[in-house]
């Protein structure tokens, strides 16, 4: 087999650039047509007076937010999210084995070497970061290097060089940022309508007189219909956020797969690294798999989710369910590729 670009995943990379710009005017319009529907009866509500106008934000206004949005992301998001693993660049010295397996991979995909970095953590894992400043970065957790055989680890360094060469992996980069604020500002109006019940079940509202109990109850109104409305939209634009990073986040898994296959020519290997992770995961201290919870659970080689941990469900794996095919898809399609390897 032989490294070439795969014209599917670069269509749905394509659709998916085009949401990620579109989907945040969406949401802020909508937004905006519910203040000035909505929005304003309330305030008539509360304040018994007609209200003047209506709310309006310029589109110029708000191309240059989100167009700067994505700039800053993209600068900066393989910062932020390195940061938030306390993984740490390192050097051909530190490393030397990893740095030339990185360059090895990287010359064959034709692709300049990326930036390499270490998390200290036992899971073992990996993925890779895009960056328009340069060619990206693979990151690794000391797990990974502790667990994988060497022909293992090449497979793995393999698919997340395939990432990179793919362009997807800087896509993803940016790609989390509508769902992760979506989701959190579903579950911010949850959590007011949440604590509004059990104010209401306690029987923690009282008023002394008429005009004092209609402001109350017009007040408390206001805000459960914002709430509502704020739930609603959140919660609509969470699924197609979600819905966009499908477009590109399964298929690039088993287009990584291929074209690691591609570059080492060995399939058994990569199927024997995705075994070999799936069975240690459970060993894994609750801890050390929570550091990986947090958002970047999309990017990674192997899936954080269906696991049986100590505490509260993973973070990233509400704001993004099933990112990753099934590992045993994975392994049976790399078992079928091994026929076509010369």
């Amino acid at each position: 087999m032989h490294w070439e670009p795969n014209r599917q995943l670069q269509l749905r990379i394509i659709t998916a650039v085009v949401l990620i710009a579109l989907l945040p005017f969406a949401f802020v319009y909508t937004f905006v047509f519910a203040m000035n529907t909505i929005g304003i009866v309330l305030l008539e509500a509360l304040t018994e007076r007609p209200w003047p106008g209506e709310f309006y934000i310029d589109p110029v206004f708000l191309s240059i937010l989100v167009v700067g949005g994505i700039g800053i992301q993209l600068r900066y998001g393989s910062n932020r999210m390195l940061s938030s693993l306390n993984a740490r660049v390192v050097d051909a010295n530190t490393y030397p084995s990893l740095h030339a397996r990185v360059t090895r991979l990287a010359w064959q995909a034709g692709i300049p070497a990326p930036t390499v970095a270490v998390a200290r953590n036992s899971t073992p894992n990996a993925f890779a970061v895009g960056s328009v400043r340069g060619p990206g970065t693979v990151v690794v957790t000391t797990g990974l290097l502790e667990t994988l055989t060497d022909e293992q680890l090449d497979s793995v360094l393999a698919h997340e060089i395939a990432h990179l060469a793919n362009r997807d992996a800087t896509v993803m980069t940016v790609a989390w940022i509508l769902p992760t604020i979506t989701y959190y500002l579903a579950l911010a109006a949850g959590y007011v309508l949440y604590g509004l019940a059990r104010i209401f079940g306690s029987g923690g509202v009282r008023s002394r007189g008429s005009g004092d109990g209609r402001a109350i109850v017009v007040a408390i109104g206001a805000i459960i219909i914002s709430a509502l409305v704020t739930l609603a939209i959140s919660a609509l634009f969470w699924a197609a956020s979600v819905l966009m990073h499908r477009v590109i986040s399964r298929y690039r898994e088993y287009a990584a797969d291929r074209a690691a296959v591609s570059l080492t020519g060995d399939p058994l290997a990569l199927a024997s690294a995705l075994e070999t992770i799936d069975g240690t995961m459970s060993e894994i201290p609750d801890a050390d798999l929570r550091a990986l919870d947090g958002g970047t659970e999309a990017l990674y080689f192997a899936p954080l989710e269906a696991r049986t941990f100590d505490s509260a469900e993973l973070v990233s794996t509400d704001i993004f369910p099933d990112t990753h095919p099934k590992t045993r898809s994975r392994i049976q399609n790399l078992r079928s590729l091994a026929g076509e390897v010369t």
